[in-house]
């Protein structure tokens, strides 16, 4: 069989990999998409960012409920039908990644669903159900991603011990869990699992939960956490897990203890790891970093000219939005512009309750690299739209250059911060000073109002707060 022939044939169709395709089918370009998986979308839209947010609004609505008690409206106790909700969460994904294929064939983008395996520079072997076939391509842009970290020593071939994955198929609603990592990811199926009534025992091996945020950001989701988890246990480590019957036994140091207790399931939440094995890269000119993440320069190129690579995959924060900037700025260069990855704003957002985001510098970083900046803060217990329902524990803040007075950074907590960091963004991206946040009129009342009253306590004026600038 001859081998088909592409201008440009895309590894993985994540949130990277589809966008790297349809921008360069809209630049004109021949382009092949291949897919292990039988859905689009990656990891992010089957088995991360959509079904985790699904199943955390699905809990909210038990927290909701409860809490309208306050507001004179009484609900009976929820009942759960797992085998409903998870029918909810796929009929979810199957919308988005029908759309996702209807995309690609919209704009004449070819799709092989099979495993890529690069036999040389300009030449992939693709293993689908129907065998091999060979392809041929001027570029090819990588976009493997990643996957969750497990641990040798905990990989017993035991389901009962999880990554995110097996966790977000809710088997069942376990009795104890046990989460292994305060990051995001193991912070917000905690807070499901908690949300569904599992005994919740988080232990993380550094001092703080969401090491990434700011201290005073973290500070509500660990409140929520102590109220709502059993236990939160930090500086702790586990040492060793083994099946006992139904149960996992755990044995784990913490203060200055070693503790023997046994859970019904196991979450691993300790990071990822590039799917850089097994693909065939050793027959390209592409080289790899100690930790296995693909090396590139600032243009996404890497140490092969016709191999690109964006996403989990070339290492960095592991961001859907962060692999669709990256597989734009890959294609402009594959079609001749000069685009870099330099000064770009990504925005972090943890899906917690509360919601934590931010973009730009950070205040801990800033004392780390010795940036002087001022802060402007305004408490959402100030904020009428946050009291009216009933989730006052958010605070926005602004990080100000003292000379220029350009906005560095913003910072969120509270209930729906993910929705409102993007005017942070706009306002890092494009240079605005505190100046120019505090003047645009916000509507009232809303919590986007917090940014502006933020910004208006930098310069001591915020008409809900009283906070005098400091001279």
């Amino acid at each position: 069989m001859d081998p088909i022939k592409t201008d440009i044939v895309v590894v993985g169709a994540g949130p990277g990999g589809y966008a790297a395709a349809f921008y360069a089918a809209d630049q004109g370009k021949k382009v092949l998409l291949v897919e292990r998986d039988a859905s689009l979308g990656g990891v992010c839209l089957n088995r991360g960012c959509i079904p985790s947010k699904a199943l955390l609004y699905a809990t909210h609505q038990i927290r909701e409920a409860k809490e309208s008690e306050e507001r004179g409206i009484t609900f009976g106790e929820p009942k759960l039908d797992l085998a409903k909700m998870r029918e909810w969460k796929s009929g979810i994904l199957k919308k988005l990644t029908g759309g996702i294929a209807q995309l690609a064939k919209a704009r004449g983008v070819e799709v092989l669903h099979g495993k890529g395996y690069f036999e040389g520079s300009q030449s992939l072997r693709v293993e689908s159900d129907s065998g091999q076939i060979m392809v041929e391509y001027d570029k090819a842009i990588l976009a493997v991603g990643s996957k969750s970290a497990l641990p040798k020593p905990w990989d017993l071939g035991n389901p009962r011990i999880m990554t995110s994955r097996g966790a977000l198929e809710i088997e069942d609603v376990p009795e104890k869990l046990l989460v292994i990592g305060g990051g995001y990811i193991g912070m917000e199926l905690g807070t499901v699992y908690a949300g569904l009534g599992s005994e919740i025992v988080l232990a993380e091996a550094m001092d703080s939960i969401l090491a990434g945020a700011d201290p005073d950001l973290a500070l509500p989701v660990a409140k929520y956490a102590k109220e709502n988890f059993k236990e939160v246990r930090l500086k702790a480590k586990v040492k060793s897990m083994k099946t006992s019957g139904k149960k996992i036994a755990v044995s784990m140091e913490f203060n200055d203890e070693v503790l023997n207790e046994e859970y019904d399931r196991v979450l691993v939440a300790v990071g990822r790891v590039p799917n850089s094995a097994d693909i065939g890269l050793e027959n390209t000119g592409v080289e790899l970093d100690e930790r296995g993440f693909v090396k590139i320069d600032n243009r996404q190129q890497t140490t092969d000219p016709n191999i690109l690579a964006i996403g989990d995959i070339a290492g960095g924060v592991m961001l859907a939005h962060k692999a669709s900037k990256e597989a734009r700025i890959a294609v402009e260069n594959i079609v001749g512009e000069d685009s870099k990855f330099e000064d770009v704003v990504i925005p972090a957002v943890v899906f917690t309750d509360p919601e934590v985001a931010w973009c730009g510098l950070t205040e801990t970083d800033a004392k780390k690299q010795g940036i002087k900046v001022q802060v402007g803060k305004f408490p959402w217990s100030a904020s009428g739209r946050a009291i009216t329902f009933g989730r006052t524990d958010g605070l926005t803040k602004v990080i100000v250059d003292p000379e220029t007075e350009r906005v560095l950074g913003i910072g969120i907590v509270g209930h729906g911060a993910g929705e409102l960091i993007g005017e942070g963004v706009l306002a890092v991206e494009t240079g605005a000073t505190v100046e120019d946040l505090a003047l645009s009129v916000h509507p009232h009342p809303t919590m986007s109002e917090t940014v502006m009253e933020a910004a208006e306590s930098f310069f001591g004026h915020a008409t809900h707060v009283f906070s005098p600038k400091k001279k």
